[in-house]
């Protein structure tokens, strides 16, 4: 089983009162503070922090190894008016942080209140990394067959009530246990070889889902002891059941999905919204596709708006996951219509091949060009081919078949001819994301003898609210005129290295700040702390920022920072370097195919603009029950009468509806 979190354990964010912090720091360097001078901060003049000035920086102004600061003259930029500046100085040799990084805290998850409940349920993991959200019941590690027969063995003895206290643990006692059970459900058939019998008393179930209720005392209930449900895997309906039953959320990777699909089924919003809470923490560009192909067969917009900031930001990573080429047709045709896309076009084509490869060996048919022009039907017209690189396009797609001799011509002419042909593919580049940014200091400066770097560290901690992308940080540059720096940047979570890149930038010698990029993205979550770090090598004089920020609200993202421990050169909240955080933030970004994603289940809607395939990608809805579903159980359920397991479309459906059609390719 796996954790919960994104691989890291989920890290709660530190109080951002550092107060306690600047106690401790003006304890460990009253000695030295008292020694002083109070010099003035902003021109020149020596002098150092005095403690009411430490108090204020809450963190900012690092104090030098033995206590000695250098004296600093020159001039201050964009200082503020009426007001003192505090003192921004670097040390001598590699301090100490005054502050410690912050440690992981024991991991915790995190479930939805019951109907009745005002707040938050408590939440725990257990020693596996399950899922578990219990309200008075301890989470068992037996398997559900086990714990049905400790069931038994426990309310064996004649007066198994009296050790029960609460109504909760009475009820719990029932869970998978024949005693007074009156229905019984046989689960699993359709897509999972084992089958597995269930007891269960329907007093229970119909006060925990109108679907339960409908079926057992509604208008037209049947009076059935044994129902069939072949859509549902067995482990997911005992994780409903041990929701009715125990009011305990246990959820686990291998049936998070079937898990959701029962929730829907039975319409228990509470235990759905816990599934997709789960699949929000576990999304990450390598699933992000396959979850977006679920969020609309499950009608879960927020997810899916979710799935979309991660594919957006991190598209190359998420059409070259694993799981891509397992979506539906329509979730491929959405995705090639993004306009946000940060993506080359290349690698959407290379991904539509491989999607489309994967499509003829499931229809166990030869995976050459011509089958692949038909799998993907109109969706190839949705790839911007004539935005690509003329090298890109000869040596790549020219080289595979699968364009027809004609198109390739017109390509050719596309990109070398004045007059050029007209094509069926969009000439427009994608905008792509845009990119924000954070500015951390309200000013920034330059001094005689600083900022200097002798191959040390600056380095700031940081956290975030809401997801977002880190994909570089703006840096100062000289102050003594244009020069070039090489500079390593880096981004850590708990000590672990997320991404770094080696690269240089040219500085024209002004206080403007220059922007250095990691390769790809970094998906940031909420409420952990980040360290972002650089090392400099080059003029050794340059400007840093003073008069900075704990907390930057950003559109609707807040930044909060603190020092690092890893900072050996002076950086802080207060001043030094990197002053800027270069992010990819939320969006509200609709695709024209963005509201067929959120298609009720069992639907299909017309393909948009005429341009694209109307094929059956998801026609074979899973069967409901055979017996107890009356009156409105069966209406309950018959938009979610699809299972979980559901994935990719039916290949020889969209092979058909590709081949009527389009009928051969079309060109002008």
């Amino acid at each position: 089983m796996e954790t919960l979190n994104n691989g890291n354990g989920m890290l709660l964010s530190p109080p951002h009162n550092n107060s306690g912090h600047q106690q401790q720091q003006q304890q460990q360097h009253q000695p030295q503070q008292s020694t002083r001078g109070s010099g003035g901060g902003g021109g020149g003049g020596s002098g150092g922090l005095s403690s009411a000035a430490a108090a204020a920086t809450g963190g900012g102004g690092l104090p030098t190894a033995g206590g000695n600061e250098r004296n600093v003259s020159g001039s201050v930029a964009a200082a503020s008016s009426g007001e003192n500046n505090i003192q921004i100085t670097q040390p001598i040799s590699a301090p100490s942080s005054p502050l410690a990084s912050p440690g992981a805290i024991s991991p915790s998850s995190f479930c939805l209140p019951s109907s009745s409940a005002g707040s938050t349920m408590g939440a725990a993991t257990n020693g596996s990394g399950s899922y578990v959200c219990p309200n008075g019941v301890s989470p068992s590690s037996l398997s559900y067959a086990n714990l049905g027969a400790s069931n038994s063995n426990d309310t064996a003895d004649p007066n198994w009530q009296a050790t029960k206290a609460t109504v909760l643990e009475r009820n719990a006692a029932m869970f998978n246990n024949e005693l007074m059970s009156d229905v019984r459900f046989v689960v699993g058939g359709d897509f999972v070889d084992a089958v597995q019998t269930i007891p269960a008393h329907k007093y229970i179930l119909a006060t925990g889902s109108s679907v339960f209720y409908a079926m057992f005392y509604g208008g037209l209930a049947e009076n059935k002891n044994e129902i069939k449900v072949p859509d549902v895997e067995p482990s997911a309906f005992l994780t409903l059941l041990r929701y009715l039953y125990c009011d305990e959320i246990q959820l686990e990777p291998d049936n998070i999905l079937a898990t959701l699909y029962a929730a829907k089924k039975y319409i228990v919003p509470h235990l759905a919204r816990a599934c997709v809470n789960y699949l929000e923490v576990k999304l990450t560009a390598k699933n992000a596709c396959l979850l977006l192909s679920q969020s609309r067969l499950f009608e879960e917009p927020e997810l899916m708006q979710r799935c979309w900031e991660v594919i957006d930001a991190q598209a190359e990573m998420a059409i070259k996951s694993e799981d891509f080429v397992d979506i539906d047709l329509k979730t491929f045709e959405s995705i090639l219509w993004r306009e946000t896309l940060n993506c080359k076009e290349i690698h959407l084509f290379e991904a539509g091949l491989n999607w489309a490869q994967n499509c003829c060996q499931k229809m166990s048919i030869e995976c050459n060009p011509q089958n692949m022009r038909k799998v993907l039907g109109q969706a190839l017209h949705l790839i911007r081919i004539p935005t690509m690189s003329l090298d890109e396009f000869a040596n790549g797609v020219a080289q595979t078949g699968i364009l027809t001799s004609q198109e390739t011509i017109d390509m050719f002419l596309h990109f070398t001819a004045k007059i050029k042909p007209s094509l069926n593919y969009p000439t427009k580049p994608r905008a792509g994301l845009k990119t924000q940014v954070c500015h951390r200091f309200q000013s920034c400066a330059y001094r005689s003898n600083q900022w200097r770097y002798r191959g040390r560290c600056d380095s700031i901690q940081f956290s975030v609210d809401r997801r977002i992308f880190i994909v570089g940080f703006g840096l100062y540059g000289s102050s003594t005129g244009a020069a070039t720096y090489n500079v390593k940047i880096e981004l850590k979570r708990l000590g672990r290295t997320l991404a770094e890149n080696d690269t240089k930038f040219f500085s024209d010698g002004s206080s403007n700040t220059f922007h250095v990029f990691f390769e790809n993205p970094i998906q940031i979550e909420p409420e952990c702390y980040y360290t972002a770090s650089v090392i400099l090598d080059g003029i050794e004089l340059s400007f840093f920022g003073q008069e900075g920020m704990s907390e930057v609200c950003m559109g609707n993202v807040t930044f909060q920072f603190q020092c690092s421990s890893e900072s050996t050169n002076g950086t802080g909240v207060q001043g030094g370097q990197i002053p800027e955080l270069i992010f990819y933030g939320p969006t509200a970004v609709t695709s024209p195919m963005q509201s067929m994603c959120a298609s009720p289940i069992g639907e299909l809607e017309a393909a948009a603009a005429g341009l694209l395939i109307t094929g059956n990608s998801g026609a074979n809805g899973g069967r409901g029950e055979t017996g107890g579903g009356g009156g409105g159980g069966n209406s309950g359920q018959s938009r979610s009468n699809r299972n979980s397991s559901e994935l990719t479309a039916n290949c020889d459906e969209i092979l058909g509806a590709s081949s009527s059609a389009e009928g051969g390719p079309s060109t002008n």
